[in-house]
């Protein structure tokens, strides 16, 4: 059944298309292939295939969807509609195939214009749909309901099959389905009868249904009927819901139909239940994760915990209005990740085209038990005002460490450019330990550490910046994995922030004598004599001989001694 055989075009003027492959296998013509041959060789394959029943389904899913693109007659969707109706013959394999036939073809019309052949095909359907109603084709509640919903048949559809029945009223149409739907609800099949209700638009009894569906716990079906209902509906379920003390069940229903508005009072009693319920397993680390609005860890520890769902996106999007300072508010224009020698360039040509820069380092925290040595750091922020840079130290010194130490040299070697850091000699410590043969990191020119501008600074970075520009900075992320990539918006977001806002801080203070004045009494010490360089001996010693000159203090005895 697998069987192929390849030909390729002899002429001159086709040598160099592609080897055509012609299938001997009858999917490769439905044209001339009937529906219930076609059910009878899928259903074939099925049964005598050997690889488990899943494999199977997609393998055969895929055969499906081939054949329905070669366009067979007279439609693909008529066409699947006749399978449906031989499936039956089947017995056992009915249910299997029909769900395998619908999945297909809902994935052939996937993205498509409506078919040619759509008017014929709601009729069609709505005939299967009076067939299996009368009982005389049989399919489970489950595939008539897939039936309804990817054929789309609607009453007047069923109006249109009842007139060639002699039966020709909308009324008549309307009472046949609500008769079948009534069966339904007889047979306990629930979620089938709200489906139909719904595809018919028929509100059927109203709230005494939803009432008797929540009596019963049919919680599932309650609320797709309450949802087609309307609003009114999804407020009376979750008040019942919480007349049953079922609290989760309840903020779902808030949750999944956005009704936070309407019920703050429960979103926050679910919330305080749901930190309960994690200080009860004793998962500390997701409620200190939560409340410091770090949502990666909090996604990564709910996996691990198997918590998924646990925090809910509207607590999240609450902390992240918190009045932080944002990098919008700063006017950046744009973040550039740099990880290739060309943007490396690039990105040094446009520094040192700057005055100040803005400098920061970010690694991974080492959570190993009894390690105290730090993870290599994994990115350097340099950041003019308009525009932050970050750079993937550990791929950049992977392809080409030569260059990156070239262009780090290039900047922060330069007696031209000021550059601004958050206790940078730890970074630059860190940095040398990293990258140890790198000379870029072994000194630097023209550094002033922002926190040395101030006789008491508290509160770090964060807290300099709430006193100086009126919002502190969310810290959540500092401890995430800086070794991922990609990197994540809001750690890309975090990265550039930290630098840039050390420019903004500089300006002011440097540009508002008042501005520097805080609550606490302390004061700014003058910024120019908090510049600091750390050079190696050689140029260390060569800058003093070079000063010596100009004063001319310079002896020849030094230069013998050389």
């Amino acid at each position: 059944m697998n069987s192929q055989r390849t030909t390729e075009t002899p002429s001159v003027e086709n040598k160099l298309q592609p080897t055509l492959t012609l299938s001997l296998h009858a999917f490769s013509d439905l044209s001339v292939v009937p529906p219930f041959v076609f059910s009878y060789l899928l259903k074939e394959c099925y049964v005598c295939g050997t690889s488990k029943a899943t494999a199977k389904f997609c393998a055969l899913q895929q055969q499906v969807l081939c054949a329905l693109n070669n366009c067979p007659l007279p439609g693909p969707s008529v066409f699947i509609l006749h399978c449906l109706y031989v499936l039956p013959v089947f017995d056992l394999h009915s249910d299997g195939l029909s769900h395998l036939l619908l999945s297909a073809l809902r994935r052939f019309l996937k993205g498509k214009t409506p078919l040619a052949d759509s008017l014929e095909t709601q009729d069609l359907a709505a005939q299967l749909f009076v067939d299996v109603a009368q009982g005389t084709v049989l399919h489970d509640d489950k595939i008539l309901v897939k039936i309804i919903e990817n054929f789309r048949v609607k009453l007047i559809n069923v109006e249109k099959v009842m007139c060639t029945l002699d039966e020709c009223s909308s009324s008549k149409a309307r009472s046949f389905v609500e008769k079948y739907i009534l069966k339904l609800i007889e047979s306990q099949s629930y979620m089938a009868a709200v489906s139909l209700f719904e595809q018919f638009s028929i509100h059927g009894s109203g709230e005494s249904f939803l009432y008797k569906l929540i009596e019963i716990k049919e919680f599932r079906a309650a609320e797709k009927w309450a949802a087609f209902l309307g609003k009114p509906m999804l407020c009376v379920l979750v008040q019942e819901y919480m007349n049953m003390n079922v609290l989760g069940g309840a903020y779902g229903i808030i949750k999944r139909n956005n009704l936070q508005e309407d019920f703050p009072d429960i979103c926050y009693q679910y919330k305080e239940s749901s930190l309960k319920k994690l200080a009860e397993k004793g998962c500390w680390d997701v409620y200190l994760a939560m409340e410091a609005g770090y949502y990666e860890k909090v996604d990564e520890l709910c996996h691990r915990y198997s918590l998924e769902g646990f925090v809910s996106k509207e607590h999240e999007a609450s902390h992240l209005k918190s009045h932080y300072l944002h990098l919008h508010e700063l006017f950046t224009d744009d973040i550039v990740w740099v990880d290739e020698v060309d943007g490396l360039l690039n990105a040094t040509h446009y520094i040192e085209g700057c005055k100040v820069v803005g400098l920061d380092s970010e690694w991974k925290p080492n959570y190993v038990k009894g390690s105290s040595k730090p993870n290599k750091v994994s990115i350097m922020q340099i950041a003019s005002e308009k525009t932050a840079f970050i750079i993937d130290l550990i791929k950049l010194y992977d392809d080409n460490p030569e260059i990156l130490d070239s262009c780090l040299t290039r900047i922060l070697h330069s007696p031209r450019i000021l550059k601004l850091g958050y206790n940078f000699q730890c970074d630059i410590r860190q940095l040398s330990q990293s990258y140890m043969d790198l000379k870029c990191f072994k000194q630097y020119e023209m550094l002033l550490d922002i926190q040395n501008m101030f006789k008491e600074p508290r509160g770090g970075l964060s807290g300099l910046a709430k006193k100086i520009l009126g919002a502190g900075l969310n810290k959540t992320r500092r401890n995430s994995d800086w070794e991922q990539r990609p990197l994540s918006k809001n750690q890309l977001e975090y990265a550039a922030l930290d630098a840039v806002v050390l420019i903004h801080i500089f300006r002011r203070v440097r540009g508002d004598p008042q501005a520097t004045e805080v609550k606490d009494g302390s004061v700014k010490m003058e910024w120019k004599s908090q510049i600091i360089s750390l050079m190696d001996s050689t140029k260390r010693t060569n800058k003093l001989l070079g000063r010596k000159a100009q004063t001319g203090e310079v002896t020849q005895e030094p230069l013998k001694s050389r």
